[in-house]
């Protein structure tokens, strides 16, 4: 921890008794419901900010467009209301990903302001960061979910489609920016890079899968004593098992190297 957080944890607060156990429980789930509250909002105001913008509000009350129109009636700068178009247009073209995706029928709606509302846990620090790339993340998005519907691993409920929108946000978010625009040294390294994709994509399942079986709480001593079994069984080896397992856990592809990668 760095000094800075060492000064706030130490600054001075009225004294508070202790809690107990279950009080600091119910506490942490409290903040973690404001927590996702927040996150729902994001995906609310997306949607209204992309209904209002497509309809060209600004037009009927007076104002002379998009910026005018918000600085009046919110106070935002215009920076801040591109920056909502931004995540408007990041969260619709995720949706649409999803949507287009086998087996995710269940996540369509008829109504596009609810469907582009759909919580995928994202913040809106997230979408701005990827906006210049949504095309990369539904690609993204696209190619994981037809894996695993092909694969048969894991159904594709709302939990899994979650998780492989957050984990795409995430890997587009960390990459480095593509290289310039040119034909490749190696024709094959494109193709090579999607297969490298789709094996994370269906290790991170897997490391789902292993988490469920040995928590994240459990030491790798500890879990490979759990899932030994379970990685005999299913014919995996037990490096493997436990790299994708420290994988779903992180989202680093780092840890699969040496092993799945």
């Amino acid at each position: 921890m760095g000094k800075k957080d060492r000064d706030q944890d130490d600054v001075a607060e009225p004294a508070q008794p202790t809690l107990t156990t279950a009080q600091a429980r119910e506490v942490t789930a409290g903040l973690r419901e404001a927590m996702d509250d927040v996150r729902r909002s994001v995906a609310v105001l997306a949607a209204r900010v992309r209904d209002a913008h497509t309809a060209r509000v600004w037009t009927p009350l007076g104002y002379g467009s998009w910026e005018a129109y918000c600085g009046s009636e919110f106070g935002i700068s215009r920076a801040q209301a591109y920056r909502l178009l931004d995540v408007a247009r990041t969260l619709a073209a995720i949706h649409d990903a999803v949507t287009a995706g086998p087996g995710t029928s269940r996540t369509r709606d008829s109504d596009p302001g609810a469907a582009a509302a759909l919580d995928y846990g994202l913040s809106q620090r997230a979408l701005i960061d990827v906006s210049g790339r949504s095309g990369d993340v539904a690609e993204l998005i696209t190619r994981r979910l037809a894996t695993l519907a092909h694969s048969g691993l894991q159904a594709l409920d709302e939990p899994t489609v979650r998780a492989v929108v957050r984990q795409a946000v995430r890997d587009v978010r960390t990459a480095p920016p593509p290289p310039p625009a040119g034909p490749p040294a190696d024709p094959a390294l494109p193709e090579l890079r999607r297969v490298v994709d789709d094996l994370a994509a269906t290790t991170h399942q897997l490391g789902e899968l292993m988490l469920e079986v040995a928590p994240a709480y459990l030491s790798d001593n500890a879990a490979a004593d759990v899932l030994a079994p379970l990685c005999e069984q299913i014919g995996e080896d037990l490096e493997n098992g436990l790299a994708a397992r420290r994988y779903a856990m992180s989202g680093d592809r780092r840890a699969l190297h040496g092993t799945v990668l």
